[in-house]
């Protein structure tokens, strides 16, 4: 009996020692951490909670009762403080209570052994209850973390659905964003919120082109076209694949094979059929569009045009797949011609060609952050049949409307258009989102005409070239804060009733404009926001900033020190103390020589995917990421300043040191994470949100994405946890009350309720996607198909080729 004694005392005295000690290492790190905070400006709690823990630990290892009533009322207090500064906000609780809710339920499971080490009744009943209670609220937070918790809740009655018009009802999927527009709606409503937990995979195509990064950013970012009973997509290196749009059978495939040291992917296509009539505009004062035709019988009457990553557009025969011989060079047309010097990669094509009546238009991605001496950003204007440049667009020098004089060049380094643009056929405009000049970070060496056009939304006659309009989201834009995505045309209801042609696109800075389509002019209220300077000697600092406060504000903050988020207390400590080590004024803080915090970061905000639209309700879906990025500018030597910066678009994009070719600087960046490699803000990092065009307001905002499959230091937590996580890619709405998104870190199809916001279905995809969803119903069977690319979530060693079609048994 008296050795059993003994190994129980010496179990309870270790158990209380190793339980002390560990109350003891946290207390250290919060008085130690805490302290560093405190001089930082932050909050008291750390410090004050570290000496309590210190205290707490000390006294268990000493087997002192009082050690765990010290925890207890700490506990207590933490409670009351987590609420002074978050309120009943899920995850900020939870980053705050959850560790010190399991540290005080063993404590209070432990309060019988202190008691009992000191001759006291060890109250086991008083104890027990204690804890169960302590336990049951910490798993009911943890089953509270699988469960979606909306930044804005739907409140209110769904509407019913509209039947589909059948004159408006979707034929094909002709263009990247399905209209010219990029409306990325479907008027189909096979599918519908009621049935779609019936979808089931109808077809899977392998492309074979799987794509393997190595480190430079091979992915799948493909939205297909879908015309008749076909359906086309292409590859990260530009192959081009026809597939039957009911069996998935390949029906032809044009191995392009385009090689790029960075950046392999395709975003979509561009489909011509010179069959079809030739749509005139109908508004006054538009230009004609010109004619253009294919002799009857010869090859090429339909045809499928691409951009690809080596910076040619190509044309292929729609029927065959094989190059139409009549278009450039055998079917090619080199666009590095009149740019000067444009080595890989400093110039490329990523997103989709745009077909405006019988043009096709092309923009073209510039490096970022590379040097100063860049290839321009001119857009031009090609003959779809022929070929022949039509015209030129130099943003550097309008005077320049077709190719350069001889011995000369379009302007080097301008502002260039990356992402994909859209048409208007009634006014015969096309509209661009158009990036910032090289280099992003540094604008001393900016030009007037790089001062206009950074920034901006840009119409342009699609006959001529010619300017109609631009309107600046960003001046002096020095965060990467291009406007990202396809402008997407809605009817946009005025107060008073009246209805004006408009267009709505989102930007990285987390803006959403509406813009009257014919004059530019913004609809809804944008103000111009004072922002500060910093102390880059001759910056030209732009001291206001156009911020589209008549419509929402996505994921842009402002962030402070409550803000800041881990998933323990003790990173999130971490995360306070660098982000009071930061200079940080809001959403344009500028960079400088110290090291500032830019939220939301490079990535976005909004990025590529677009904007899709309901008509039918008069909503619009978003998707966004929130990711912040810390820089610090870092003065070079002459020496210094004269090395390029990395070509790699690694994940990372662009992260650690970059030097800055031609100027004074180099820029250290990266990613505001953790130490454990979580986003420090708060979550959700992505969500998808539905705005009530009528109203200006957000309908419901919800987190997309789970950690499943990533997590801590990257590692896969294998959880289902809805945390909200950044979305790359699009969104897809049918009239069948619907959104479907793919674009997340975790390996799902998913379709939301779009009257509410509720996650309706989920499909399970071999790798992540990254890809645009598109709809459409089959010409021969009538049975709606819901298709998606699944080649690799961003961030995912996970690669694949495949090609999945979703319909209802």
């Amino acid at each position: 009996m008296s050795g059993t004694k003994h190994w129980a005392g010496l179990l309870t005295r270790s158990w209380l020692v190793l339980l002390g000690s560990v109350l003891l290492a946290a207390g250290l790190f919060f008085t130690i951490g805490g302290a560093r905070l405190i001089s930082l400006g932050g909050s008291f709690y750390f410090l004050l909670a570290g000496l309590a823990l210190v205290a707490s630990g000390v006294q268990i290892i000493r087997r002192r009762p009082s050690g765990a009533l010290v925890f207890g009322l700490t506990f207590l207090l933490t409670i009351l403080w987590a609420l002074w500064e978050v309120g009943f906000s899920f995850w900020p609780l939870i980053s705050r209570l959850l560790a010190m809710g399991v540290g005080a339920t063993v404590v209070a499971l432990s309060y019988p052994l202190l008691r009992r080490a000191q001759g006291l009744a060890p109250v086991w009943r008083p104890a027990l209850a204690m804890g169960a209670v302590l336990g049951i609220a910490s798993a009911a937070g943890f089953g509270a973390m699988f469960v979606p918790h909306p930044t804005v809740a739907f409140a209110g009655t769904p509407g019913a659905l509209l039947p589909v018009d059948p004159a408006p009802a979707q034929k094909d999927w002709a263009a990247y964003g399905n209209t010219p527009g990029g409306s990325r709606f479907v008027a189909l409503n096979q599918i519908t919120r009621d049935n779609v937990k019936d979808l089931k995979v109808a077809w899977t195509y392998r492309t074979g082109d799987v794509a393997v990064s190595d480190g430079n950013g091979a992915e799948d970012q493909d939205t297909p076209l879908q015309i008749g009973d076909t359906v086309y997509i292409c590859t990260p290196h530009n192959n081009v694949i026809a597939l039957d749009a009911d069996t998935g059978r390949e029906k032809w495939k044009a191995l392009i094979n385009a090689r790029a040291s960075v950046w392999m992917r395709c975003r979509g296509l561009a489909y011509f059929d010179a069959r079809a009539p030739l749509q005139q505009p109908n508004l006054p004062g538009a230009t004609p569009v010109s004619a253009t035709t294919v002799p009857e019988g010869a090859a090429c009457q339909r045809r499928i045009l691409m951009n690809t990553i080596n910076a040619e557009l190509i044309a292929l025969d729609a029927d065959t797949g094989k190059l139409c011989a009549d278009f450039g060079q055998g079917g090619r047309i080199d666009l590095k011609a009149g740019l000067g010097n444009a080595p890989d990669p400093q110039y490329q094509l990523t997103a989709a060609p745009t077909l405006a009546g019988t043009t096709v238009i092309v923009g073209g991605r510039i490096a970022d952050n590379v040097q100063t001496d860049m290839p321009g950003g001119v857009v031009r204007g090609f003959d779809v049949v022929t070929g022949k440049l039509r015209w030129a667009f130099d943003p550097g020098n309008p005077a320049i409307t077709g190719a350069p004089p001889a011995g000369q060049t379009y302007t080097r380094s301008t502002p260039n258009v990356w992402s994909s643009m859209s048409y208007d056929a009634a006014s015969n405009t096309v509209f661009m989102p158009v990036g910032s000049s090289s280099v992003d970070l540094y604008g001393v060496p900016r030009t007037t005409l790089d001062h206009k056009y950074g920034a901006s939304i840009l119409a342009l006659d699609a006959t001529t070239g010619r300017e109609k309009w631009h309107f600046q989201t960003v001046h002096n834009d020095l965060w990467d804060f291009d406007v990202p995505m396809q402008p997407s045309f809605i009817d946009f209801p005025m107060d008073g009733g009246k209805i004006v042609p408009a267009l709505i696109v989102g930007t990285k800075a987390g803006q959403v404009y509406v813009l009257d389509r014919a004059t530019g002019k913004p609809l809804t209220k944008v103000v111009e926001t004072p922002v500060k300077a910093a102390d880059i000697p001759g910056e030209p600092y732009a001291l206001t900033q156009p911020r589209s406060v008549g419509m929402p504000q996505i994921g842009v903050g402002p962030l402070s020190e409550k803000d800041m988020w881990g998933a323990t207390p003790f990173d999130q400590l971490l995360c306070r103390i660098a982000f009071k080590g930061m200079r940080y004024e809001g959403l344009y803080t500028a960079p400088g020589t110290d090291t500032s915090l830019s939220f939301p970061g490079s990535l976005g905000g909004m990025n590529w995917g677009g904007i899709s639209t309901d008509p039918t309700t008069g909503t619009v879906f978003v998707n966004d990421m929130r990711l912040g990025l810390w820089v610090r500018m870092v003065p070079q030597t002459a020496a210094q300043a004269g090395k390029s910066g990395a070509a790699g678009e690694a994940v990372n994009t662009g992260m650690g040191s970059v030097p800055l070719k031609g100027t004074p600087y180099s820029v250290v960046k990266d990613r505001f994470l953790s130490a454990l490699g979580v986003p420090c803000q708060a979550p959700p990092y992505g969500t998808l949100t539905a705005i009530d065009l009528k109203t200006r307001s957000i309908k419901w905002q919800v987190p997309v994405g789970t950690v499943r499959d990533t997590g801590p230091l990257g590692i896969r937590m294998g959880l289902p946890i809805p945390i909200g996580l950044p979305t790359l890619g699009g969104t897809l709405a049918t009239q069948g009350g619907l959104v479907f998104i793919a674009g997340t870190q975790d390996y799902y199809l998913r379709a939301f309720n779009s009257a509410t916001g509720a996650e309706a279905w989920k499909a399970r995809l071999p790798v992540g996607s990254q890809g645009g969803p598109m709809s459409y119903r089959s010409p021969r069977t009538g049975k709606q198909y819901v298709v998606i690319t699944a080649g690799g979530a961003r961030q995912s060693p996970d690669r694949g080729d495949y090609v999945i079609a979703y319909a209802l048994p």
